[in-house]
């Protein structure tokens, strides 16, 4: 694969270019040794499209772990403790909340990595709450978001969000003082 795109976030480029340089290097070696033409393997049963072969995000997100995991890097994962504290007087939970977990994809000296060939709203809660939440638990100071341009989206399953969408709505949001520098990278094949 490729980067086919680039957008900093709150000065995530300049930053972590300026403090990861060599966990940066490993980021792009990652995505270069994911080779997309092994993954074009799912038969689509979609109305929009049907019999297409698109590629399988699953197994790309595979590759993906496989890739990083060659080069030490590690998902990190913390117990969720959910409180029933703010339930109304009178309700009772029929089951308890137990096993409950947030997890990083990568993590290597404080840099997280999150890869998404999912949903849009994925996206916006990797970069906006789950890498804050990682930084305010003192586990990453910095982010990368690996996502599809829009060109590998449409040959995914309807619905995958892409680079070109994902920066226009974290342009017109803004940054807020809790947001910490994102290296946004859009992949192709």
């Amino acid at each position: 694969m490729i980067v086919a795109g680039v957008y900093s976030f709150n000065g995530g480029k300049e930053a972590i270019e300026q403090r990861y340089p060599d966990e940066l290097a490993e980021v792009y070696a990652t995505i270069r040794a994911v080779d997309s033409s092994l993954y074009k393997t799912k038969v689509s049963k979609e109305k929009t499209m049907p019999d297409k072969m698109l590629y399988h995000p699953a197994t790309m997100n595979r590759a993906f772990k496989q890739e990083f995991g060659r080069r030490a890097w590690h998902s990190y994962k913390v117990a969720c403790d959910y409180t029933s504290d703010f339930y109304v007087a009178g309700y009772s939970a029929r089951r308890a909340l137990k096993n409950a977990f947030r997890e990083i994809d990568f993590v290597k000296n404080r840099l997280g990595v999150e890869v998404q060939f999912g949903k849009y709203a994925f996206m916006v809660y990797n970069v906006c709450a789950k890498m804050t939440i990682f930084h305010n638990l003192d586990v990453i100071d910095m982010g990368v978001e690996i996502v599809p341009v829009k060109e590998l989206a449409d040959e995914m399953s309807t619905g995958v969000s892409y680079f070109e969408q994902f920066v226009w709505d974290l342009k017109m949001r803004g940054v807020s003082n809790i947001d910490i520098p994102v290296l946004i990278l859009g992949v192709a094949i």
